[in-house]
């Protein structure tokens, strides 16, 4: 039968690996997949392994075997019986025996399976020694023994250092056991790769391929931690850093040699001193001729290790001896290699950061050895600053085109480089001062504004003075900006040429320089329009048009009054007016229109003020009305281009009438003439709103989002002029959530109504009704499960918002009057917070913390009397009867995933609920709740739990441990509001009591995170 079976295997692999019909090998990789789930896999692997046979000795044959093997060991291992491991470890030995002059990729899994299977024999005493007791028959007559050991003793350690994914079965408790038993084996391996780097038997390539072998080998020991384990001062002399050092002069060996090394500099700190004396003679005899010869593995590998050992120890290297200065022109050499790509210069970026971040944390006395080192790394840092400048130009043959929107971009390679580099600038600028930095960026010839400009010099530098930007304004001197101005000048010029790709590069970054140096930009007042003219063609190239519009708004800010001036003023309405034609992104586009807004409010002509916003938002209008013509004469064509392009331009006409509302509602425009135009812009705009929530069009989530938003602002800029219209615009939100129940914007409107107008009590039952719709609408309704949640949690968050508006901002008799209500959406949130939905699961419990933060405050205020139908006998009543369900959700919260998140929110709730049930016993209400009910709900909801969703006899110590943390909560909280010094923050978790309370559920929480809870 076993015979029978490995004949299957073997077809079932020729089939799987060369089959012409995919079909046929489908089916025998389901057959294979189903063989290794047997327990017969083992003993056909096994045989197949240690067999003869001529008619499955085949590679793939036995390469599939060995990975079956390691893979049942890894799954399975640890439920073998000993004398079955026992037998398994024999003969995987014998196999590795077997096959120990290769293949090699045969030979390693079956290394990797022996591995594997020692690691999980935890009733054998030291398995390890046992196993390197059988190492001694692989080279007993056989000449390639040692080539099985150098694998198995690189693929061991392994184990303990590779993720643990791969060994989710071993307990960690085991893996330390294990690395210590493997590290107690450290001096006979350390021997023995001793002799084997010793033996030079064999062709020359014989000896090269070894020793790749033996670095493979002591690179998975160091990486464990031998080292840690002999002498440290007899570490610099051992054989075997000779042998790795020599290794670097050998091609074929360089780059594990290299790996080796940059382990160790990093884990001894003995180390860097002694490899730094040996610098020189690797600059000399290694980096310089790759440099010329262009050897770029030798390169990189060099400036790794080099960088490897200024971040181990920045202190030596800042000491400036001739060894750290060689060290330094080394890797100022390796960054000055113009190579295809940045690789190389960019594993340097971490050591020049380590060295500045050294040196300027430095404390001197002028004169002193540590003042003289600081001053002789000042042209170093200086030349390292040209070298910089020098990689991170952008050549215009390396741009490529982005093809959907035509734009250039620079490669990723560069665009990392530039983003890893700006640490060590600031660095830079700090270590040279801004005043020092400025002059190096400008001392170009260039800079005099004569002659041709080199613009890949321009735009590097303009670049980095970006990036330094807040240092060099932290210096409050102003360099020269009339260089700047100078190049926005030229290039606000149609006829410089600035249509190119590369062109676009440089309008970006002298905009981005434009929009942080703002201010001083400002006060070049004849170049304003200039740049006005700069920043609008910027914005028509996708490129530089988010730069642009961030440069605009920053100058808006910064020269509001200047450029109120009619000449700028017509310039800014020339750029909002051509917005419909720049296809901005909608961030862009908000930049934009809320500068030329805030230059309006400073206006004081408001006839002015007004006939700018109506030019403003002309097109605005005329694309809404374009939409509703459509709509009143004939079908949507919802599948057309055109359509789509037509809802695009109308979602953004509100989102700019949104961004003027915002803007129109900051303290400048607070007076009787703002009001002026906000009514004259509400005119226009809510009769075209009231015709677009009457529309079709609202199915479309993009155009409801952006009427919503825009609704949302103009409520919260016009204040008290639109309360006239608070009935229409509760009807139309409510009327369209109905229609469109996964549009959640329209619930999130009512809640901005409800905030800016709840504490008006005429408005109670108008908000009261909204509440009833959105309640009874099918998609809420259907918020009974965790899992619908989940599958809705934009919904729940709008929800559990309006909900939470609703009861901080309306009058307690509005509340009360809406007690069913309130009771549905609490019990609704008590299930949500157990979703699996992290925003949801949070805004859910938000809403339960406000509820009982705003009963547990009505209720001290009452005293001990609380009157019949009060917000406070309401209150109580809802508590009693959600009391339990929120016990429920907070333990299946902190049951699920992402429990952690949710402990502090968890504890405030039980802290919450503990301290209403006790201030209750104090009232006339203490039938209605008392700490009697809170008793009751936490033992019913773990008595209820599943028996696999606890440990074993944690439910008899979870409810009275839990009960005595809540109560000492509770009578925190509660004496905190009685001293006249509570916080406003309501003392949560402020006291011992919370605190305790608030360890015990994160405890809880982290010991069974993994449990997979369904409310």
């Amino acid at each position: 039968m076993a015979m029978e079976l490995q004949i299957q295997v073997a077809q079932a692999v020729q089939v799987l690996n060369h089959d012409i019909q995919s079909c046929n090998r489908v089916a025998a990789n389901q057959w294979l997949v189903q063989f290794q789930q047997t327990d017969a896999a083992w003993e056909v692997a096994t045989s197949i392994l240690t067999s003869n046979s001529s008619y499955v000795h085949d590679f793939e044959v036995e390469l599939f075997s060995a990975q079956v093997l390691k893979r049942k060991i890894q799954n399975e291992g640890g439920c073998l019986q000993p004398e079955a491991r026992t037998a398994l470890q024999t003969a995987l030995l014998l196999a590795a025996k077997r096959f120990s002059s290769g293949p090699p990729p045969l030979l390693t899994q079956i290394c990797l399976a022996l591995s594997a299977l020692v690691l999980r024999s935890e009733e054998w005493k030291k398995p390890i020694e046992q196993l390197f007791a059988g190492l001694n028959e692989l080279q007993e007559g056989h000449g390639n023994g040692s080539s099985a050991i150098l694998e198995l003793l690189t693929v061991l350690p392994e184990e303990v250092i590779e993720d643990q994914k791969n060994n989710a079965t071993v307990s960690s408790a085991r893996r330390w056991n294990f690395s210590q038993e493997l590290l107690s084996h450290t001096p006979a391996v350390l021997e023995f790769l001793l002799q084997q780097s010793e033996d030079k038997v064999g062709e020359l390539i014989q000896i090269h391929e070894r020793n790749r072998k033996i670095l493979r080998c002591l690179l998975s020991w160091v990486r464990v931690g031998c080292f840690t384990e002999i002498p440290q001062n007899t570490l610099p002399a051992h054989p075997l850093l000779n042998f790795v050092y020599n290794s670097l002069q050998v091609f074929s060996s360089f780059d594990l040699a290299v790996e080796v090394l940059t382990e160790l500099v990093s884990c001894h700190e003995g180390l860097p001193q002694v490899l730094l004396c040996r610098m020189q003679s690797l600059k000399d005899g290694l980096l310089l001729p790759a440099l010329t010869s262009g050897n770029e593995k030798i390169i990189f590998g060099l400036a790794c290790l080099m960088a490897e050992i200024g971040q181990a120890a920045p202190g030596l290297i800042a000491e400036a001896s001739p060894e750290a200065l060689a060290l330094a022109d080394a890797l100022l050499r390796c960054v000055s290699y113009q190579s295809e790509d940045w690789e190389i210069a960019d594993s340097t970026l971490q050591f020049w950061c380590s060295v500045a971040g050294y040196l300027l944390g430095m404390e001197f006395e002028r004169g002193s050895h540590k003042h003289m080192a600081f001053v002789t790394f000042i042209p170093v840092f200086t030349a390292l600053l040209d070298a910089l400048l020098l990689r991170a130009q952008v050549d215009s043959s390396d741009l490529s085109v982005d093809e959907p929107n035509g734009a250039f971009d620079i490669p990723d390679g560069l665009a990392h480089f530039r983003t890893n580099m700006e640490e060590l600038l600031i660095d830079i600028c700090h270590l040279l001062g801004p005043s020092q930095f400025i002059q190096k960026m400008f001392a170009e010839p260039w800079s005099s504004l004569e002659g041709p400009i080199p613009w890949q010099d321009v735009e590097v530098k303009v670049f980095v003075l970006n990036v330094v930007a807040e240092i060099v304004l932290q210096d409050a001197q102003p360099f020269d900006i009339s260089v700047l101005m100078h190049l926005v000048m030229v290039l606000s010029n149609s006829s410089s040429g600035g249509h190119t790709g590369f062109m676009c590069w440089v309008q970006k970054s002298i905009a981005e320089v434009v929009g942080s140096y703002s201010k001083w930009v400002c006060s070049f007042h004849e170049a304003i329009v200039p740049l006005l003219l700069f920043l609008a063609s910027g914005l028509g190239r996708f490129v530089a048009a988010s730069a642009c519009a961030n440069a605009l708004r920053r100058v808006c800010e910064d020269a509001s009054k200047m450029l109120a001036e009619p000449s700028n003023l017509e310039v800014l309405l020339w750029i909002g007016e051509g917005l419909e034609e720049m296809h901005l992104h909608l961030h862009e586009e908000e930049d934009v229109i809320s500068a030329i807004a805030l230059v309006l409010s400073t206006v004081p002509n408001r006839e002015l003020v007004n006939k700018s916003m109506e030019r403003l938002l002309k097109s605005s209008y005329e694309a809404i009305e374009l939409l509703l013509k459509i709509d009143s004469e004939g079908p949507l064509t919802q599948h057309s281009i055109g359509y789509a392009q037509l809802l695009e331009s109308v979602a953004r006409a509100f989102y700019r009438m949104g961004a003027i509302f915002t803007q129109l509602s900051t303290p400048v425009f607070s007076s009787s003439p703002g009001d002026e135009t906000i009514l004259l812009i509400l005119r226009h705009f809510w009769p075209l709103l009231e015709r677009i929530f009457s529309s079709d069009h609202m199915q479309n989530g993009c155009l409801s989002t952006a009427v919503c938003k825009a609704l949302s602002q103009a409520i919260q800029a016009s204040g008290r002029n639109f309360s006239a219209l608070l009935s229409e615009v509760m009807d139309c939100l409510s009327r369209n959530f109905l229609s469109f129940q996964h549009h959640e914007c329209f619930i999130r409107t009512a809640a901005v109504v409800i905030e800016e107008f709840g504490h008006e009590e005429e408005y109670g039952s108008l908000f009261i009704s909204t509440f009833q719709m959105f309640t009874a609408a099918d998609s809420v309704s259907a918020l009974n499960s965790s899992y619908v949640c989940d599958q809705e949690p934009d919904l729940v968050e709008a929800y559990t918002s309006f909900t939470s508006t609703f009861v901080r901002c309306c009058p307690k008799e509005v509340v009360a009057a809406a007690e069913s209500l309130v009771e549905a959406s609490f019990q609704k949130a008590a299930i949500c917070c157990a979703a699996m939905h992290r925003g949801a699961a949070l805004a859910a419990m938000s809403y339960m913390s406000c509820f009982l933060e705003v009963c547990l405050s009505s209720i001290l205020e009452s005293s001990s009397c609380i009157v019949q139908g009060s917000f406070s006998n309401v209150a109580l009543r809802i508590c009693s009867h959600c009391g339990e369900g929120v016990i429920s959700g907070v333990i299946y919260a902190l049951l699920g995933v992402s429990a952690l998140t949710r402990v502090h929110k968890s504890a405030t709730l039980l802290q919450q609920l503990a301290a209403i049930c006790k201030a209750s016993e104090r009232t006339n209400q203490n039938g209605i709740i008392c700490w009697n009910s809170l008793q009751g709900w936490l033992l019913s909801t773990v008595q209820s739990l599943p028996v696999e969703y606890l440990n074993p006899g944690e439910a008899e110590t979870l409810v009275p441990r839990w009960l005595n943390a809540m109560e000492g909560a509770a009578l925190d909280y509660l004496e905190s509001k009685k001293s006249k010094g509570g916080r406003a923050s309501h003392g949560y978790m402020q006291g011992n009591g919370g605190r305790s309370l608030k360890l015990i559920i994160r405890e809880f929480a982290d010991t069974h995170r993994h449990t997979p809870p369904s409310l």
